[in-house]
């Protein structure tokens, strides 16, 4: 006699085991449109820097905005904690790797000063449109001063969110509230499934961002064991999108947030359901970023749990190459915006929209079949 299942395990996938199917009709890539909306605020490119301190400053920001996309400031980093965060980003930087961490939470200890706020928000060039993030726990507090200093969007961002979080706290932070006071659209994460994705759609908000743990300076996945690969939460959060779109005609833009690498991994966030994408690694390997070939997780500093870790990710070339090439390497790091617009020509997209259609494949051989001499050159 068989045991009784405890519980049924759903088949999940990441990146490397699906893969695009193109269309019936080809379009020239030129021809296609990536445009996307957070709110009110319409963006060129498809794609999101990620509040992490070694990836945007808020010079990076106004680079991100002219470039076409949105860089995110951490509200809660070393630019409003510190009269001079460049110099201690180089103590960060210059640190041996076994002092890291510990360095990283003694830094991060010190109070965030409210009068750098503005200052920072301030250093987004005119015209910027200027986003800043803060973790839940100091969304109340935070987020009205940045509002009043110049942010046009707020990014609510933690490991795990749910629109039904249980604390010590009298009255928690509800987002329809917080939608409603702030007057500017408001993005909240990180989720990964069907269920919590719908239940913040219905609190008003204006973007979610998707993913547990799948950046490459996160630790949350080997640390405490949780997480969803990337392209099955993409199509879960895609999902609510699409029913809450059906019932109330408000679109909320899902935003697949970590464990992008290349171009390919972009383009199968978009056709599993993403409007855009958010990216740390890659473009903290930008000339331009103030990691200079470094990150780190933003939960890193954590006092008593830490979940990330500084890497080191080199310098591949500037933001522009990195987005819109033209590049000379050949593994799918640069020229991520070039890849998409062929991605949607082969399928016949003419918007992120339309790339959303496209059917998917599970394929765990996509990026081994017929690549022996690849496989073997990279290994001598």
């Amino acid at each position: 006699m068989g045991a009784p299942t405890f519980k049924e395990l759903r088949r999940s996938y990441g990146f490397d085991e699906v893969a695009i199917v193109p269309g019936e009709v080809t379009i020239n890539p030129d021809m296609t449109s990536t445009e996307f909306n957070i709110g009110h605020h319409a963006f060129d490119v498809p794609v999101l820097a990620s509040a992490m301190d070694a990836v945007v400053s808020p010079t990076f920001a106004t680079r991100m905005h002219e470039a076409g996309g949105l860089g995110v400031l951490n509200l809660e980093g070393v630019y409003t904690r510190y009269e001079d965060p460049y110099s201690v980003l180089e103590e960060i930087l210059s640190a041996p790797q076994s002092e890291a961490t510990g360095l990283l939470q003694r830094v991060y200890s010190s109070p965030i000063k409210d009068d750098l706020i503005g200052r920072c928000i301030s250093q987004m060039n005119n015209g910027t449109v200027r986003a800043v993030s803060v973790t839940p726990q100091n969304t109340k507090r935070l987020s009205p001063m940045a509002v009043e200093a110049g942010a046009d969007i707020v990014v609510v961002q933690s490991t795990v969110t749910t629109a039904r979080h249980m604390s010590r706290s009298y009255r928690g932070l509800i987002f329809s509230e917080l939608r409603h006071n702030l007057k500017v659209p408001v993005v909240v994460g990180n989720c990964v499934t069907y269920g919590v994705a719908l239940e913040l759609m219905e609190t008003g908000i204006d973007g979610l961002l998707v993913g547990v743990g799948p950046g490459a300076a996160c630790t949350t996945r080997e640390v405490t064991g949780v997480g969803v690969p990337q392209v099955t939460a993409t199509l879960e959060c895609a999902a609510a999108r699409q029913e809450y779109f059906k019932r109330t005609g408000r679109y909320v833009s899902v935003i697949t947030d970590g464990g992008i690498r290349t171009g390919g991994d972009l383009c199968k966030s978009i056709a599993a359901g993403a409007d855009a994408v958010m990216l740390g690694t890659p473009f903290a390997q930008a000339e331009e970023a103030p990691g200079q070939g470094f990150n780190w997780g933003m939960a890193n500093p954590h006092p008593e749990l830490p979940r990330g870790t500084r890497i080191r990710v080199g310098t591949k070339g500037p933001l522009k190459n990195i987005l819109f090439g033209p590049t000379s390497v050949t593994d799918g790091t640069q020229n991520l915006v070039g890849a998409l617009r062929v991605a949607m020509g082969m399928c016949g997209a003419m918007t992120i929209r339309d790339l959303h259609k496209a059917d998917m494949v599970v394929a765990p051989s996509i990026k081994t079949e017929g690549k022996r001499a690849q496989m073997v050159q990279a290994r001598d």
